[in-house]
């Protein structure tokens, strides 16, 4: 279940650490420095590092391979988040067992939650594993959203940094170029699918937005926190879908263990339906630095070809 809650005495430091810092001088808009940004998915730092260009100095405290849901503040994490002149975070419950941190981080310095400036009507209302209303907070699949979470960035650096408010507005442009291009090329490779075999099955239901965005049937085992786990009768129900559906792939995820979804495959078989794992996607965490799935656009890209490739 998704909870605000984390460990008593991470918060306590990270309470006393930031109420030490308050009143410390920013490097932003003086000449002294670039500005210190703490983020934490990789698909934001890549944000701020486009955006940000020779300007900032980003602080990612989330590794490639890292599942957000469950993730857990360390000592490492406090020093990053007092360093920081502005922290970003996706906000909507993802960081869910460090929501009290931002909460007590947003009192002494500038903490942005991107996820929370886009429109309420433009998110995707899921039931929580208690049966509450939530908004999905997989944002970046729909590629055209995670553009309105680049301007929030844009309009927070400039708002901290006047003087250098024109580099951000064209690194922006340039970066927000791009993204549309991404968006294009999902648009059409997707289409490239068979209507009835465009469905994407995969561990956790992180790819609601994708599927909106892209017109593909998206199912997901377990709910969108991977806070919860996938029952018997969550694996036989997907097994029947598949198997009378026809579908020939189901995809595992870099930060989620594909336990359940080998269950489903083996099931299937066991039916005499020939299902394969169509390969791996990167949903909560993009790739190892220094690769294209370590950046926003080649995750995006990686996973487009990725699941064009297993069901055409």
């Amino acid at each position: 279940m998704l909870r605000a809650a984390m460990t008593g005495a991470i918060a306590a430091a990270i309470a006393v650490a930031l109420a030490g810092c308050g009143a410390a001088p920013s490097n932003s808009g003086e000449g002294e420095g670039p500005v210190r940004v703490t983020t934490t998915i990789g698909q934001i730092t890549d944000i701020v590092t486009n955006i940000g260009g020779e300007r900032v100095e980003v602080a990612g405290i989330m590794p490639s391979g890292v599942d957000p849901h469950l993730y857990k503040a360390t000592q490492g994490d406090i020093a990053k988040f007092e360093d920081a002149d502005i922290v970003f975070y996706n906000g909507l419950h993802l960081e869910g067992k460090m929501t009290e941190v931002f909460e007590e981080m947003a009192e002494h310095k500038p903490t942005i939650a991107v996820g929370e400036s886009i429109d309420p009507a433009s998110l995707i209302e899921v039931a929580n594993a208690d049966g509450t209303q939530v908004y999905d907070p997989h944002i970046w699949f729909d590629v055209k959203l995670w553009m309105q979470a680049a301007e929030t960035v844009q309009r927070e650096l400039a708002k901290l940094d006047p003087d250098n408010a024109g580099t951000y507005e064209a690194n922006a442009k340039a970066y927000l170029a791009e993204l549309e291009a991404l968006d294009a090329y999902a648009r059409e490779r997707i289409a490239t699918i068979p209507e009835g075999q465009r469905v994407l099955v995969t561990a956790h239901d992180a790819f609601g937005y994708f599927g909106k965005a892209y017109d593909i049937e998206v199912r997901g085992l377990q709910g969108i926190s991977t806070a919860s786990e996938a029952g018997s009768k969550d694996v036989t129900d997907l097994r029947d879908f598949l198997v009378e559906r026809k579908i020939k792939a189901v995809f595992v995820e870099t930060s989620v263990s594909n336990r359940s979804i080998t269950a489903v495959i083996e099931g299937a078989k066991k039916l005499g339906h020939d299902l394969k794992e169509g390969g791996t996607l990167y949903s909560d965490a993009m790739g190892e630095e220094g690769t294209p799935e370590g950046t926003y656009v080649g995750m995006v890209r990686h996973n487009v070809d990725t699941i064009v490739n297993a069901l055409q």
